[in-house]
């Protein structure tokens, strides 16, 4: 945890914001959006994480391995991370002195796997999680009372093929939960300025009039 990047850390935090990055990825390479984040939530603690065990791809960090991965195997590879995940979650809480309800979890691709899958599992650890080109490990049942979730996805991914977002998004409709998706269209599996767009007017603080 102590290899997290630290984006923003103001003394009296009302909110909380984790990124987590994709396989083989590291923290800096979400640093510029969370850079973005902070300036939009002034008061938020901003925290690039990194992910806990070296890639088996030979660069950066993982939170479960890739390498064979199927369809069959998947969910029991996230369901070994997860405690260690929710681990890291409540540590930055702790630190921040943020609860689960202000608490915000941004995750691209295998770290946007492990915020889905979180919301699984009661209570919330969070109230809010946008998954970037992610998915769910299996078909959503569930989901922690008071989470919203937001999907950006790109139509062209061909790493995370885009009704994989449909079909969650769909699912979670169903039952009865605050949902969005937003998709790109020609966007790949990354990030362009169509998504870090859409973050920020989803993430919007609320004004009163």
């Amino acid at each position: 945890m102590s290899d997290a990047i630290v984006i923003q850390r103001p003394a009296a935090a009302s909110g909380l914001i984790l990124l987590f990055h994709g396989v083989g990825s590291q923290p800096a390479d979400l640093v510029p959006l969370g850079q973005v984040l902070a300036r939009q939530h002034p008061s938020a603690c901003v925290v690039s994480v990194r992910s806990p065990h070296p890639s088996g791809l030979g660069r950066g960090w993982e939170w479960f391995s890739v390498l064979g991965v199927t369809e069959e195997n998947r969910p029991a590879r996230v369901a070994s991370a997860m405690a260690p995940f929710a681990d890291t979650v409540r540590h930055w809480q702790r630190l921040s002195g943020v609860g689960a309800a202000a608490t915000t979890l941004i995750g691209f691709s295998q770290g946007a796997i492990m915020a889905l899958e979180s919301t699984r599992h009661a209570p919330a650890l969070a109230g809010t999680v946008v998954s970037i080109a992610g998915r769910f490990a299996q078909a959503p049942t569930a989901l922690a009372a008071g989470t919203r979730v937001h999907f950006m996805h790109g139509d062209a991914d061909g790493v995370m093929p885009v009704h994989l977002a449909l079909e969650a998004h769909a699912a979670l409709s169903a039952l009865g939960a605050a949902v969005t998706l937003d998709v790109f269209p020609g966007l790949g599996h990354g990030v362009d300025q169509r998504v870090l767009e859409a973050i920020l007017q989803r993430l919007a603080p609320a004004t009163t009039a």
